[in-house]
Order: structure tokens, then C-alpha cells, then sequence
């Protein structure tokens, strides 16, 4: 059977990229097609090392190929990733590619943890990650990622000092827990918060990463506003618990972004603590904060819900531990991985000026 380069290309544009809805060779996903009479090799390139869809588009392309060449000619395919990005042009952190604030509307929704286990997960998953702990009055970061007497090294560039991120479980850290006691109360006032978070910005040493993210602290406030004015925010994610007092302030909190002059993509919705599980008793599930409070408001406002995530013990052990539940492996660390990759998804598709995803989570 004779075939051609172009015979592959032509096979390769019926496999569609299922977020996108384009197919991988107008996508310019397709790098490095080799094509003899026994051979043919490629590697697809995916908007994300997080996607879920990696075996699917896999197996089209190989359904696809393999309806030209027959089952004779060996068949070579690499998957590899390249995150996608609309800061090519960024005069401050130009090697980040993509910016994630992480908000809610009040305190105690369990923000800092969903936050952390993100970073994690997303880095777990191959990408490049940093966390900015933004949260200037209490700054728990430090604690849940075990380097809470550690102090970030400073290096001279060009007269001036440049803060070199803490690297703790594959992600790159800045906290103000970093450069203030652990038994100290911060006490500053507004101008002197929103100064230190450009600080984080400007005068720290990132380098190059796939995902930033930027753990807000709660309600409205300078802080918010000087991270918008500073630096261009790929979107934000937010974060609350089922019940109707959580669920009234975070209407606030994407009130917010949506003002005209922050104009923050909405992400999508996760709800923390959606129901208690016993360790126990794995299948039951107990909704004492309520039942589907995220679910609803991710509907009302037409934005995806990311995940909903159980109340389980072990996650606030994690936490107090400085191990992240992410790294222990079993239910609670696949249910970060999900949520990581629906967040990638949901950054690639708001990339790619597609619609944004409505997401359905089994609750």
C-alpha cells in the first residue's frame, strides 16, 4: 500500500481535539512527521501535560492513521505538551504563560488547601508551577507545604536584589510566612500589602513556568486590585463551601472580577467540603454544609464547575502535616488530579477563545 505525507496529514485532520472542537493538524498540534514505506512517526503536542483526553486523541490518531497504511507499517506516535498561553508579549514574568487567581468571597472555605493541592497535582502532571501566597494577614502556605522556618535566598542582578522562590514538592513557593516569624502578626496597612504582592511580582526570580497561581486573600480588597493592575490574569478560580452564608459572599467575590475595570475570566467554581465521607465508610456521603450550593452557582452564572471535594479527615491532616493529600496517592489525591485537569482544560479552552466548558461533576 503507497502512501504519502500528505495521505497522513489528510487522515490526522479528521482526529478532533474534543475541547477545542478543531482538528490536531489545523491546531498545529502535529510536529515531526516522518512517513517511508515501513514507518511512520509523529508527535501530537497537547495544550496541557494535565490533559485527561491524552489516550483518547491517542487512540484517534492511530485509528486514523492506521485506516492508510494497513497494520504492516510500524507506527510511531510521541505525545508530548506545550501549555498554551496569551502573555507572549508580558513585560513582567514574561516566561509565565498562564496566571491563576484563586479567590473566595470569605475565610475558612478551605481556599489555601484547594489551592495547594492544585499546585501539586498540575505539577505532578508534568507542569511547571508556581504559588504565590498572596494572603498577606495569614499566610498558611508555609505550614502546609512543611518549610515553615525557611527563608527564601536573595541573589544581586543588576543592582538589585532578586527573592529566589522556595522549591518544595516540584512547585516554586513565595510567601510573606517566608520573610516574617511564624509567631508574628503581620500588621500592615493596605498600601504596604499591595506593595509587597508586587514585590512577588517583579523583584522574584520565576523563570519559566506553565502555571502561577495566586492564593487570594478573602473578600475584596487592595490586594485584589494591585494583582489585576500588575500583571494580566489568565482567570480566576473560586472557591466556597455548599452553605448559603459561604455561597453570599462568594456572589461577591465574582461581582468582583467581573467589574469593568478587573475583568476576570471566570475559570469555574469549586465547591470544598461538598459532603463528609467516613474514612470508614467510603461510599457514604453526608451533606452537612448542604447539598449542591457550588453546583448551583456555577449554573446560575454560566461558568464550568471544576470539582466538588469531600470533607475527609486525612485532607486536614495533610495540611497540618505539610504533605499535601495530593501526594499520598488513593482517593482524595485522584480527586485533586481531576480537578487539575479540568482547570488545564478549562485555561486551554479560554486560550483558544473557544466558549467556555460547561463542566458536570458527579457529586
Amino acid at each position: 500500500m503507497s502512501f504519502s505525507q500528505s495521505d497522513i496529514l489528510k487522515a490526522l485532520s479528521t482526529v478532533e481535539d474534543p475541547d477545542l472542537k478543531r482538528d490536531l493538524v489545523t491546531l498545529g498540534m502535529i510536529k515531526d512527521l516522518n512517513v517511508d514505506p515501513r514507518k511512520v512517526s509523529f508527535t501530537v503536542v497537547l495544550t496541557t501535560p494535565a490533559c485527561p483526553l491524552k489516550e483518547k486523541i491517542r487512540q484517534d490518531c492511530v485509528d486514523a492513521v492506521e485506516a492508510v497504511i494497513g497494520q504492516g507499517v510500524a507506527l510511531d506516535i510521541t505525545m508530548s505538551s506545550s501549555v498554551t498561553t496569551l502573555r507572549d508579549n508580558a513585560p513582567l514574568l514574561p516566561g509565565v504563560k498562564n496566571i491563576i487567581a484563586v479567590a473566595s468571597g470569605k475565610g475558612g472555605v478551605g481556599k489555601s488547601t484547594v489551592t495547594a493541592n492544585l499546585a501539586v497535582s498540575l505539577a505532578r502532571a508534568g507542569a511547571k508551577v508556581g504559588l504565590i501566597d498572596a494572603d498577606i494577614y495569614g499566610p498558611s502556605v508555609p505550614t502546609m507545604f512543611n518549610c515553615e522556618h525557611e527563608q527564601p535566598a536573595v541573589k544581586q542582578v543588576n543592582g538589585r536584589n532578586i527573592i529566589i522562590p522556595i522549591e518544595q514538592y516540584g512547585v516554586k513557593l513565595i510567601s510573606i510566612g517566608f520573610l516574617a516569624p511564624p509567631d508574628s502578626a503581620v500588621v500592615w496597612r493596605g498600601p504596604m500589602a499591595s506593595s509587597a504582592l508586587k514585590q512577588f511580582f517583579s523583584d522574584a526570580d520565576w523563570g519559566d513556568l506553565d502555571y502561577l497561581l495566586i492564593d487570594l486573600p478573602p473578600g475584596t480588597s487592595d490586594i485584589h486590585l494591585t494583582m489585576v493592575q500588575t500583571v494580566p490574569v489568565t482567570g480566576a478560580v473560586i472557591v466556597t463551601t455548599p452553605q448559603k452564608v459561604a455561597l453570599a459572599d462568594v456572589k461577591k467575590g465574582i461581582g468582583m472580577f467581573k467589574q469593568p475595570q478587573i475583568n476576570v475570566p471566570i475559570l469555574g467554581i469549586v465547591e470544598n467540603m461538598a459532603y463528609f465521607t467516613p474514612e470508614e465508610l467510603p461510599d457514604n456521603k453526608y451533606y452537612i454544609f448542604g447539598k449542591d450550593g457550588g453546583k448551583n452557582l456555577a449554573a446560575q452564572y454560566q461558568v464550568p464547575l471544576l470539582g466538588q471535594i469531600p470533607l475527609v479527615q486525612s485532607i486536614r491532616e495533610s495540611g497540618d502535616s505539610g504533605l499535601p493529600a495530593a501526594l499520598k496517592g488513593g482517593p482524595m489525591a485522584e480527586a485533586f488530579q481531576t480537578l487539575a485537569e479540568t482547570l488545564a482544560r478549562q485555561i486551554a479552552i479560554r486560550n483558544a477563545g473557544q466558549p467556555t466548558a460547561l463542566t458536570e461533576v458527579a457529586g
